[in-house]
């Protein structure tokens, strides 16, 4: 967790926002998102009540900023991942590896991320998040798109595909996260990939 925020806000200069980032996220995991207040932040994060909005303007902008550093984390990994991929079948592999394998690198982060997903979208910095998940979904759809991969998708709705590559790996991420299963999602990662592209590819390819 503390590579993923140094990566976000690196520096010594970004050292104190990057403490009030891991309290508050314990503090979120702990408490849960409302009824943490800023008093209860203050005292976990260990810094005053002028720090905490001088640098995140709210609880909300708190919130925002670690969700969106996890994203953003999330994000460059798949990247990677997906620049690698040579056909179709390696690119919802990249999909399914890189989510999976960021979820079991960063348990405290993920479980952070599926609580305030909903929190961001319905709060000040909701048009941000759209904004963003249109121009991830936007590149996305610009790999899968083309001729050669296409024609190995079956055709349905292309807005399906994303439900469907990474649905049953985030099912069993959030059944983890939550102890309902033991055994770590790294298991079943191939596993996992296997199912999305039985659920993608065209009966037969």
């Amino acid at each position: 967790m503390s590579a993923v925020l140094e990566r976000a806000y690196p520096g010594a200069r970004a050292q104190l926002k990057r403490r009030i980032l891991a309290g508050a996220l314990a503090c979120f995991n702990e408490q849960g998102i409302e009824p943490t207040t800023i008093e209860m932040l203050k005292e976990r994060c260990d810094a005053s009540v002028g720090n905490l909005y001088h640098h995140f303007g709210s609880k909300e902008g708190l919130v925002a900023a670690l969700f969106f550093a996890a994203m953003d984390d999330q994000t460059v990994l798949r990247d990677e991942r997906m620049a690698q991929a040579q056909d179709l079948r390696e690119g919802v592999a990249a999909l399914v590896y890189s989510y999976v394998d960021w979820v079991v690198a960063q348990p405290e982060l993920a479980r952070y991320v599926f609580q305030a997903r909903s929190a961001v979208a319905k709060g000040p910095h909701g048009p941000e998040l759209l904004q963003r998940n249109r121009v991830l979904g936007k590149a996305l759809m610009a790999w899968f798109t083309q001729p050669e991969r296409l024609a190995q998708l079956r055709d349905w709705p292309a807005e399906l595909f994303p439900s469907l590559i990474i649905g049953q790996a985030e099912n069993y991420c959030r059944a983890w996260l939550s102890g309902r299963v033991k055994s770590s999602p790294g298991q079943y990662r191939e596993m996992l990939a296997e199912a999305a592209w039985s659920s993608v590819a065209r009966p037969g390819i």
